[in-house]
């Protein structure tokens, strides 16, 4: 008697969300968990976002600069090559250099690179802020001002700033990123602010936050696969929104991942490693359910697409 695998429908699906203007990416749409095609349907698959900063890199690993050196001192450069040269789905902007405590860039300054990366490139354009609070509220306003009519996702809306990034985006028609702390209950309470804020539900995308590996991969790959659990079983309308992981920055702060083979022989050539170390990473988190994949090394998002076509979404 021939072995048949136990299917599990879902009564709840992942909410379709579209990203650009010039070129548009789909995110979302399931109604299956990752690679669960014998399920449900995964109309779209995982998609890669590569980074690019607004400010030379000035503590990355040696791997890191070999491969992006060329272009990082140059947002709109950068951004260009994750197009033309690395296959990049979207780009990802992050806004470090405005931090107040770090190179403290003007919100002028940053939206002028902003605004140029976005010209520059046709796929759809992620904008993150660098994590201040006080100052991504000032900013993210400004870019969603300045971007206005193309089809942008800004983040991360967090508790203390989400009315601000809210009532930015509900102004001037772009995508909001919900962070929150690798906590289930919480994802879902900021997607409950930001809806009676106003913001609809259609345009929120979640991201639960991420470890890399060894670094809290394994609690973070539960929370996400719990989200997407009850996005799609229990129904819940409120955790059924593409989720994020924005993991290219956590797994090459590793020091696996960033220190020398000279600094550590015993761990084998640094470049292998680094890559590998961001690679199954992503993989772990699209295997959680991750809709969206932010990716720092472009061998290593290689690897991941590779994975992807050949679980066939």
């Amino acid at each position: 008697m021939a072995f048949q695998a136990p299917v599990e429908t879902s009564s709840g699906k992942i909410r379709e969300l579209t990203l650009g203007a010039k070129k548009t990416v789909a995110l979302g749409g399931e109604n299956a968990l990752a690679f669960h095609a014998f399920e449900g349907t995964l109309p779209n698959g995982p998609k890669i976002a590569l980074e690019v900063f607004d400010t030379t890199p000035t503590d990355w690993a040696d791997e890191l600069k070999r491969v992006l050196g060329d272009v990082w001192a140059d947002p709109v450069a950068w951004a260009k090559k994750c197009e033309g040269a690395f296959g990049a789905d979207l780009v990802c902007l992050q806004l470090a250099g405005t931090d107040p405590n770090g190179a403290n860039r003007s919100v002028a300054d940053a939206v002028a690179t902003v605004k140029a990366v976005a010209d520059a490139i046709s796929v759809p354009l992620i904008v993150y802020g660098s994590g201040n609070i006080e100052r991504d509220a000032e900013l993210l306003k400004a870019v969603a001002e300045a971007t206005q009519g193309k089809n942008v996702a800004v983040g991360s809306a967090v508790e203390e700033n989400y009315k601000s990034i809210g009532a930015a985006a509900m102004g001037f028609g772009c995508k909001v990123i919900g962070q929150t702390p690798i906590d289930v209950n919480m994802a879902k309470q900021l997607n409950i602010l930001l809806t009676n804020l106003g913001v609809p539900v259609d345009n929120l995308l979640i991201d639960p936050s991420t470890g890399a590996l060894g670094y809290g991969l394994e609690y973070s790959f539960s929370i996400h696969e719990r989200i997407k659990l009850a996005a799609l079983k229990q129904n819940d309308a409120m955790l059924q929104c593409p989720a994020v992981a924005n993991l290219g920055k956590e797994a090459w702060r590793a020091k696996e991942a960033k220190i020398s083979q000279a600094e550590a022989p015993q761990w084998g050539d640094q470049r292998k490693r680094g890559i590998m170390w961001e690679a199954l990473t992503a993989i772990a988190m699209m295997m959680a359910g991750s809709d969206l994949l932010i990716m720092r090394h472009p061998e290593a998002a290689q690897l991941v697409r590779r994975t992807i076509a050949e679980l066939g979404a």
